[in-house]
């Protein structure tokens, strides 16, 4: 006897043996106790969550002939000739293959003809969107008023496309995503009535990878043991067959990307590909290893949120205080865009590899934002506060070629307000007055005069300009209250964030002032 699939052998043969559908199938069962079945069924959801088992379970339960509480005793006759695919009265379609009119149409002719035996004739429709326009046309009149003795069985993953005039005949029932937990139990069941040695760790992440669907789980499972046929089937031999990662990798990733440390974020990528692990895949479960992350940063209760182990659970808790929340979001957003250019490309490496030197150089990323900003700005404080002051190499300069200069804008000293002046003459004390990362931000600024007569700090870097522009300008106010306690009196100040290219068009009047000698 030919060998068959896991998934097939135990595909249930009764609402008993449905796994997490309990509403639909609690619904299903007091439908037919109670003989109040409808005639037409709209099961959507999710591939492999039993919505073509249910309608299986369904046409043998309205033509048993000894149900059981609401469920087909699969003994009698007639449950024997449809588990057998035998009886005349079920018929399945896939919509996919036969989805013109004429198909359609040979449906409304048979209708008309009553079972042969049994009570219902029962129309399963597989992937039911697939059907043509002047199908869905075709189908409406019958499915509104279908004979007594027909019942119609839709089932979908995409209800979307479902015309809205179909969706109104039919009792629609949605089918969700299976829980880990659940799937795990049913794997559990299964490999011990198969007399097999599988470890818990390996089946759970069997389930985890199924995301939600049992059917998933099962052809995965089948998968593994065929691999490691009389063998036991261990958590590192089923991440080796499914071309996964433990979740160590992801650790060492985000460590990599929070040090920004982009050479050790490519050696791994390298490792893996070495080890023929699947790119896509392990992207995917590094967003929802952030995501994990985030959980926990987030609330006291993400944890209750998060499926690891307990082991897992403690390295997470510490991760979560490596980044500020913020940054997580940012590593998220920037991953799931490259989760769906990957999935079409040819280069994947080279996408991903890109992905990972954004992520550990922020100044890289197109949608730069405050968050990035003030990420910088920290750790510039701590290298403040720890007396680490990184200073370029000095490079020897290359001749250049004298290029004729634009007129500058002569600011003239009589023309500067006296505030400003009198301002500009304390200014050093202003800055020593600042903050550590306000006074390196102040001492590259250039000093101009606005058209209202305020003071204009104008700042070719960005970081230097932004950190008086975040929490509403708030450092920007503190600025002034320092200035109007050294004066006495305010003096306004605006930050103005310009390319080097039009700072060089203007002139300090710190400098022209003190040329001058006004005083």
């Amino acid at each position: 006897m030919s060998y068959t699939a896991l998934y097939r052998k135990f595909r249930p043969s009764g609402f008993d043996e449905v796994k997490g559908q309990d509403q639909i199938v609690t619904t299903l069962r007091n439908q037919i106790k109670t003989d109040r079945i409808g005639h037409a069924y709209l099961f959507c959801g999710t591939r492999g969550t039993g919505k073509t088992s249910v309608a299986k379970i369904m046409a043998k339960a309205v033509n048993c002939e000894s149900p059981v509480d609401g469920s087909p005793c699969n003994q009698c006759a007639m449950c024997q000739k449809i588990n057998s695919q035998t009886s005349m009265n079920v018929i399945e379609i896939d919509a996919a293959s036969n989805n013109g009119v004429g198909n359609i149409r040979d449906i409304i002719d048979e209708v008309q003809y009553s079972p042969t035996e049994g009570r219902y004739k029962v129309y399963i429709i597989d992937e039911v969107h697939m059907l043509s326009t002047g199908a869905f046309n075709a189908l409406l009149k019958t499915l509104e008023e279908p004979p007594e003795y027909v019942i119609f069985i839709l089932a979908t993953t995409e209800a979307h496309k479902i015309p809205i005039t179909i969706l109104s005949r039919c009792q629609r029932y949605n089918f969700k995503r299976i829980t880990i937990d659940t799937i795990q139990a049913r794997l559990r069941e299964l490999v011990d009535k198969e007399q097999l040695e599988v470890e818990d760790k390996a089946l759970r992440y069997i389930a985890k990878t199924a995301d939600g669907s049992l059917r998933d789980a099962l052809s995965l499972l089948d998968q593994c043991i065929a691999f490691y046929l009389g063998q036991a089937l261990t958590y590192d031999k089923a991440l080796e067959v499914l071309g996964a990662v433990d979740t160590a990798v992801y650790s060492r990733m985000f460590r990599y990307v929070a040090q920004y440390n982009a050479v050790g974020c490519l050696e791994l990528v390298e490792e893996m590909m070495v080890s023929g692990r699947d790119l896509t895949q392990f992207i995917n479960e590094f967003i929802w290893y952030l995501r994990n992350l985030l959980l926990i940063a987030s609330s006291e209760q993400g944890s209750e949120l998060v499926d690891v182990s307990s082991e897992q659970l403690v390295s997470l808790k510490e991760e979560s205080l490596m980044l500020p929340q913020e940054t997580l979001i940012r590593y998220i957003r920037i991953l799931s865009e490259l989760s769906n250019q990957i999935r079409y490309a040819v280069q994947k490496r080279i996408l991903i590899e890109v992905a990972l030197i954004k992520l550990c150089k922020p100044q890289m990323d197109e949608k730069q934002d405050m968050t990035t900003i003030l990420q910088r700005l920290d750790a510039m404080e701590k290298q403040l506060e720890n007396g680490v002051v990184h200073t370029p190499a000095q490079q020897a300069a290359a001749p250049v070629k004298a290029e004729p200069k634009e007129d500058v804008p002569k600011i003239y000293p009589k023309a500067v307000p006296e505030d400003i002046k009198e301002l500009l003459k304390q200014w050093p004390q202003v800055i020593a007055q600042c903050g550590p990362v306000e006074r390196i931000a102040l001492e590259n600024a250039k000093r101009t005069v606005g058209e209202n007569g305020a003071l204009v700090l104008q700042f070719a870097d960005a970081t230097d300009g932004g950190i008086f522009q975040q929490d509403d300008g708030k450092r920007l106010e503190e600025l002034n209250v320092i200035v109007q306690g050294i004066l006495g009196k305010e003096v306004e100040i605006q930050t103005r964030v310009v390319s080097e290219k039009v700072q060089e068009q203007y002139e300090d009047i710190g400098n022209i002032i003190h040329f001058d000698g006004i005083e």
